[in-house]
C-alpha cells in the first residue's frame, strides 16, 4: 500500500527524503476516513434501518438487544479490524499495531458479551418464572469469568506469550481468586440454595430485624439481596446471611389470601362479676346475644335444679357472667363479619391473667392480605370491642392518667 502511494507522490515530482514520510501521513488518513466511514454507515444507515425493522415486529427481545446497545457496541468492531488489516503496510509496527488492535477487539467483545447478559436478563425478567428463578446471579458469575479470561488475554498479547498457556496457569491462583472473591463464591453459592429451594423471590416480603429489613424484595443478585422496607428505604443484605440466618418469609401467607389477626383486650379483673337479672333482660334485646341467653339460661335452669341443693344462696347456683357473655358477642360478632375468613380458626379466648388484667385475646383470619386493608379490617373491629365494653359493665385496663388523677381529686 505504501509503495503505491509513493509511487503516485514521485510521478507527482516528490522528491525521495520526502516520500516516506508522506506515505505513511497519507495511509494514516486513509485508514482514519476509512474508519469514520464505516461507523457513518454501520451506525447511522444499517442500525437506524435495522432499528425500524425491530420496532415494526411483534418480538420483544430485539428491542430489549436494541435499548442495551448490543448492536451498536458490535458495530465499534469494525474500526479494530480495519487497523489490523492495513497493519501489514507499516513495516516494523506490524506487531505491535496488531497487538493493540486485539486488545481494542477484546476490550470492545468484553462490552459487547457483558450488553448481551444484561439483555438476556432483561428478557428473561419478562417471564413469570423470573420471580421464582431469578438468574441475574447466575450471569453476574458468568460476566466475572469472562472477565478474568479477558484480562489473562490482554495480558497474554501485552506480554507476547501464548494467553493459553496463562489460562493454563490459572489454577495456581484459585487460592488469591478465592480469598478476593469470597462474597460472590458465598453468595453464588447462597443464591443456588435460595433458588433451588424455593426459598426466595423477587416481590417476597420479607423479615430480618438483624439487618433492619422488613419490606419486599426488589433484585437478587450474585452476592446481595436488596429489600425496599415499607418507608421506602433500601437495605441491602448479603445474599449468604439469608443461608447462615433465619428470616421470615410472608409468601405463604399472601399466597393463602388471609391473614391474621391476634390482638388482645385487657379486662380490668375488678369489674368482672355476675350478670344481673336487669342485665340479662338487656342482654336478650342484643342481636348477637338473644339466641345464646335463651339457650343458656335453660341449660343453667336444669343444670341449678339437678345439681344445686341449696337454691337461696346464689353462690350455689352456676350464673352467667359478663366476661363470659361479652366473650361470646365477640364470637358472633366476628362470625357475622364478611370481611373475616369464617372457614379458618376464629376464636376469642382467655390467656393467663398478667399484673394489668385479664388479656382477652382475638384470633382470626381477614380476607384482604393488604396491609393499609388488613389495618383497617384490624381497626375497626377493635374500635367496636372497646366502644361495647361497657355495655357489659367491663372496663378496658389502662395506667391511670393525669385525668384519672384529676377526677379522683374531683371526687
Amino acid at each position: 500500500m505504501t509503495s503505491k502511494i509513493s509511487d503516485l507522490l514521485k510521478n507527482y515530482g516528490m522528491k525521495d527524503g520526502m516520500l516516506d514520510y508522506f506515505s505513511y501521513a497519507i495511509l494514516i488518513v486513509i485508514i482514519i476516513l476509512s474508519c469514520i466511514m464505516v461507523n457513518i454507515i454501520t451506525k447511522n444507515i444499517i442500525l437506524k434501518l435495522l432499528a425500524k425493522l425491530i420496532y415494526r415486529n411483534r418480538y420483544h427481545w430485539d428491542k430489549i438487544l436494541l435499548q442495551r446497545n448490543v448492536f451498536s457496541r458490535i458495530a465499534n468492531l469494525f474500526p479494530g479490524i480495519i487497523v489490523y488489516l492495513f497493519s501489514p503496510a507499516f513495516e516494523g509496527f506490524t506487531s505491535y499495531i496488531r497487538r493493540g488492535c486485539a486488545i481494542y477487539i477484546s476490550a470492545v467483545i468484553l462490552f459487547v458479551v457483558s450488553a448481551l447478559l444484561n439483555a438476556i436478563d432483561d428478557i428473561y425478567r419478562n417471564y413469570p418464572i423470573s420471580k421464582v428463578r431469578p438468574i441475574k446471579g447466575l450471569l453476574q458469575v458468568v460476566k466475572i469469568v469472562f472477565y478474568i479470561v479477558v484480562g489473562i488475554v490482554i495480558i497474554g498479547i501485552l506480554m507476547d506469550q501464548n494467553p493459553l498457556l496463562m489460562l493454563g496457569g490459572i489454577g495456581a491462583l484459585a487460592a488469591v481468586f478465592s480469598f478476593v472473591f469470597k462474597d460472590s463464591i458465598l453468595g453464588f453459592i447462597a443464591g443456588i440454595q435460595l433458588t433451588s429451594n424455593d426459598m426466595l423471590r423477587i416481590g417476597d416480603w420479607i423479615e430480618m430485624p438483624k439487618y433492619g429489613a422488613d419490606g419486599d424484595v426488589i433484585d437478587i443478585t450474585l452476592n446481595t439481596v436488596k429489600v425496599q422496607n415499607f418507608d421506602k428505604t433500601i437495605v441491602t443484605l448479603p445474599a449468604y446471611s439469608l443461608v447462615s440466618d433465619s428470616f421470615k418469609n410472608w409468601r405463604g401467607m399472601t399466597e393463602f389470601g388471609g391473614r391474621r389477626i391476634k390482638r388482645s383486650v385487657i379486662i380490668d379483673v375488678t369489674s368482672i362479676q355476675f350478670c344481673s337479672p336487669e342485665m340479662i333482660e338487656k342482654f336478650k334485646r342484643i342481636n348477637y346475644l338473644k339466641d345464646y341467653i335463651t339457650t343458656k339460661e335453660s341449660e343453667l335452669k336444669n343444670y341449678n335444679k339437678k345439681y344445686s341443693a341449696d337454691q337461696e344462696l346464689d353462690i350455689n347456683k352456676k350464673r352467667l357472667t359478663n366476661i363470659g357473655t361479652f366473650r361470646v358477642y365477640i364470637e358472633n360478632y366476628l362470625r357475622d363479619n364478611p370481611q373475616l375468613q369464617q372457614g379458618l380458626t376464629m376464636v376469642v379466648r382467655q390467656l393467663p391473667q398478667g399484673e394489668n388484667g385479664l388479656p382477652l385475646e382475638i384470633l382470626a383470619f381477614t380476607d384482604d392480605t393488604r396491609f393499609e386493608n388488613f389495618e383497617r379490617i384490624q381497626s375497626d373491629i377493635f374500635d367496636h370491642i372497646f366502644s361495647i365494653a361497657g355495655e357489659f359493665e367491663l372496663r378496658v385496663f389502662q395506667s391511670p392518667t393525669g385525668y384519672d388523677y384529676r377526677a379522683g381529686k374531683e371526687m
